[in-house]
C-alpha cells in the first residue's frame, strides 16, 4: 500500500514537471520569435533606409567632384535628348565611346579634350555628341555600380521638368523602355516625362522644394513591386539641378527577415526543447527519483526501527545539496546516540587522520569549482577561464560560472573570511546559496541581500565572506556587478590596456542583516576583457615581506593582453611564483578571466 502511494506521488511530480517544461518551452519559443522578427525588422529596414542615404550621398559626392560637367551634361541633355543614344548594355559600351571621341578630338582639335584646352562650346555637333554619349554610359555606369555595391535595386536621376507640375524627367534610368536606332541597335528611350503623385511621392518633392537631404523615404507599390524611394537634391555650385533617387526591394528585405527568423525559431525550439528533456532526465535523477528513495527509507524505518537504515540513507543521499542535508539529518537523528559512544573511541584516531583529510577536504574543495574547459564549447558568444592555487590548509576561496539563463552568465568571485574547516564549509553553504538564489531571481542585488541574509542565520563563528559577482546579457555585451568588500576588477577594453575599476564597495556579505548591495553598470564590446580576482593575488609576499600589488598585477596582465585566456592567468601566475620565490604560500591564489565575442549572427 506504501508503495502504491510513493509510486502515485512520483507520477504526480514528473507529470507536473513535464506539463511545466512544455509549457515553458512553448512560451519562450513564441516569445522569442515574436522578439526576434521586430528587432530583426527594424533592424533590417533601417540598415535598408542607410544604405539608400549612403549610396544617394556617395553619387552627390563624385558628381560634385567633377565640377560643372553634369550641369552642361543636364543642360545638352534638356535641348537635345532625341540626340542621346544609349545602348542597353552601356557598361560594355563605355570603353569603344570614348576611344571613338578621343580618337575625334585628336583628329579635329589637335588632342585638345574638356578639362584639357577645349570647352564644350567649341566643339563642334558631332563632337558634342560624340562626348555626350560616351560621359552618359560613364555616369550610367557610375550609376549602377554603386547600386550593385550598395545591394540596392538600382538608382537613377530624374529632375522637375520645366512649367509642369508635378512631371518629372528620367535623365539616367535602366528601367525605361527600349528602342531601336537606325543601326539596328538596342538603345534605352531616355527623357520620359512622368507625373509623380505628391500624394505618393510627398518626401520626393518636400526634398526638391526645401532642397535640404531628408531622413524619411517614400514607400511605393508599382509595376515593379513594394519599394522604398529615396530622393536626395543635388546641386552643383549653389545650382540646384535635380534628384538622385535610389530604390529599395521591400519585398526581398520581408522575405529575408521572414527567412531569417523561421531559422532562428527552428534551431531554438530544437534547442530548447533537448535542453528541456535534459533537464528534465537531470531533475528526475536529481530530485524526483532521490526524494522517493528517503521516504522509502522514512517507511521503512518507522515500521521496523532498524538503526541501520541511517546506513541506507545516507549511502543513498546523492548531492550535498538541500536533500542531501535533509537525508543526513535523517540519519544523524538515528545514529546520534550511537555516534557519541564511539566518539570517544574515535578522537585518538581521528587526530591522527586529521592531516591527511585535510589534504582531501582540499581536493574536494577545487573539485566544486568548475574546473573543465572550455567550459561551454558550443558557446562561441563568450570565453572564459579561471583558476584556482588553494594554500596549504583549505580555505575559502570560491569562484563560479552558470548561466542565469540562455542569454545570461553570472560571474562570482569570493572569499571567505579565516581559515581552515569552518571557512571551507562556509564556502560551500555560500557558494551553493549564490548560485541557487541568483538562478531564481531576477535582480542581482536582490539575490546577494537573500543570501546575506540566509548567511547571518545562525552564524555563530561570525564568519562573513567578500563577493564580487557580475550577471552580464550575452547579446549586448550589458552587465551589473556587485561588489561586496572584495578586490576591484579590472576590464581591458578594446585597443587598450587592463585597468582598475576602482569604486566604492558594499559591505562584506554575512556582516550584517538586512544590509542592501549596490549595483554598478557596465558594458562590454566585442573582444574586451574581465579579470576578477582574490586577494591572494595582490597580497603575495616575498621573503622581504614585500607585497606583489595591484601594479604589478596590471603590468603582468598586458604584457600577456594579446594570448589566450589561458595564457594570460599562466603568465600572471608565474610572475607571482617568481616574485614570491621560496617564500610560503599563505592564502588563496583565485583569477577569472572573461572575454565578450559577441553574438555569431551580428
Amino acid at each position: 500500500m506504501e508503495t502504491n502511494k510513493i509510486k502515485e506521488k512520483k507520477k504526480s511530480l514528473a507529470t507536473q514537471f513535464a506539463i511545466l517544461f512544455g509549457i515553458m518551452a512553448l512560451l519562450t519559443i513564441i516569445i522569442s520569435g515574436t522578439v526576434t522578427y521586430l528587432n530583426q525588422t527594424k533592424a533590417y529596414h533601417k540598415d535598408c533606409i542607410n544604405n539608400l542615404k549612403q549610396l544617394t550621398g556617395y553619387l552627390d559626392v563624385v558628381i560634385n567632384a567633377e565640377d560643372e560637367e553634369f550641369v552642361f551634361l543636364k543642360s545638352y541633355f534638356d535641348e537635345h535628348s532625341d540626340k542621346v543614344c544609349i545602348p542597353v548594355d552601356f557598361r560594355a559600351d563605355l570603353e569603344s565611346s570614348e576611344d571613338v571621341f578621343f580618337e575625334y578630338a585628336r583628329s579635329h582639335y589637335d588632342g585638345r579634350v574638356p578639362g584639357a584646352g577645349l570647352d564644350f562650346d567649341e566643339m563642334d555637333e558631332e563632337a558634342q555628341r560624340l562626348y555626350v554619349k560616351y560621359r552618359f554610359e560613364y555616369w550610367f555606369t557610375q550609376f549602377f555600380d554603386a547600386a550593385d555595391e550598395f545591394g540596392l535595386s538600382y538608382v537613377y536621376f530624374i529632375y522637375p521638368e520645366e512649367n509642369e507640375d508635378h512631371r518629372v524627367v528620367y535623365m539616367f534610368d535602366p528601367s525605361l523602355e527600349t528602342t531601336t536606332d537606325k543601326d539596328g541597335n538596342e538603345i534605352l528611350m531616355l527623357g520620359e516625362s512622368v507625373y509623380e503623385d505628391p500624394a505618393i511621392h510627398e518626401h520626393m518633392w518636400k526634398a526638391w522644394e526645401s532642397g535640404e537631404v531628408l531622413d524619411s523615404v517614400d514607400s511605393v507599390n508599382n509595376k515593379y513591386g513594394y519599394v522604398y524611394t529615396y530622393c536626395r537634391p543635388l546641386t552643383v555650385n549653389g545650382e540646384k539641378l535635380g534628384l538622385i533617387c535610389a530604390d529599395a526591394d521591400v519585398d526581398r528585405i520581408n522575405a529575408d527577415i521572414r527567412n531569417s527568423v523561421i531559422r532562428q525559431v527552428l534551431a531554438e525550439a530544437l534547442i530548447f526543447v533537448i535542453t528541456m528533456i535534459l533537464l528534465y532526465m537531470f531533475l528526475k535523477s536529481r530530485l524526483l527519483d532521490r526524494i522517493v528513495k528517503l521516504m522509502k527509507g522514512v517507511l521503512k524505518y518507522s515500521e521496523e526501527k532498524d538503526p541501520m537504515m541511517a546506513g541506507e540513507i545516507r549511502a543513498g543521499k546523492g548531492q550535498n545539496d538541500e536533500i542531501g542535508a535533509l537525508s543526513d539529518s535523517f540519519a544523524d537523528m538515528i545514529t546520534s546516540l550511537d555516534d557519541y559512544m564511539n566518539e570517544l573511541q574515535e578522537v585518538t584516531a581521528e587526530k591522527e587522520r586529521i592531516g591527511a583529510e585535510l589534504n582531501v577536504a582540499t581536493q574536494i574543495q577545487a573539485d566544486m569549482l568548475p574546473n573543465i574547459f572550455p567550459a561551454f564549447p558550443d558557446r562561441k558568444d563568450f570565453g572564459i577561464f579561471a583558476t584556482m592555487t588553494p594554500a596549504k590548509e583549505v580555505g575559502g576561496d570560491f569562484y563560479d560560472f552558470f548561466f542565469v539563463d540562455k542569454d545570461h552568465i553570472a560571474l562570482v568571485m569570493a572569499d571567505v573570511s579565516g581559515k581552515g574547516v569552518p571557512a571551507a564549509l562556509f564556502m560551500v553553504i555560500a557558494k551553493t546559496l549564490i548560485k541557487s538564489t541568483l538562478q531564481s531571481e531576477t535582480e542581482a542585488a536582490e539575490a546577494l541581500a537573500d543570501v546575506n541574509d540566509k548567511l547571518c542565520e545562525g552564524n555563530q563563528a561570525g564568519l562573513f565572506v567578500t563577493v564580487w559577482m557580475a550577471v552580464i546579457d550575452l547579446r549586448t555585451g550589458e552587465g551589473v556587478s556587485l561588489n561586496a568588500g572584495h578586490e576591484h576588477p579590472a576590464f581591458c577594453k578594446k585597443g587598450g590596456e587592463y585597468v582598475l575599476d576602482i569604486y566604492r564597495h558594499s559591505p562584506a556579505v554575512a556582516a550584517m542583516e538586512g544590509m542592501m548591495f549596490k549595483e554598478r553598470r557596465f558594458t562590454l564590446e566585442k573582444g574586451e576583457r574581465l579579470f576578477v580576482y582574490t586577494d591572494g593575488v595582490a597580497e603575495a609576499m616575498n621573503e622581504d615581506n614585500e607585497l606583489y600589488g595591484t601594479d604589478r598585477m596590471l603590468v603582468s596582465l598586458n604584457e600577456h593582453k594579446d594570448g589566450s585566456l589561458e595564457e594570460q592567468l599562466h603568465g600572471l601566475k608565474e610572475s607571482i611564483d617568481e616574485f614570491v620565490g621560496d617564500a610560503p604560500q599563505f592564502d588563496d591564489i583565485t583569477m577569472l578571466l572573461f572575454e565578450y565575442h559577441g553574438k555569431e549572427n551580428e
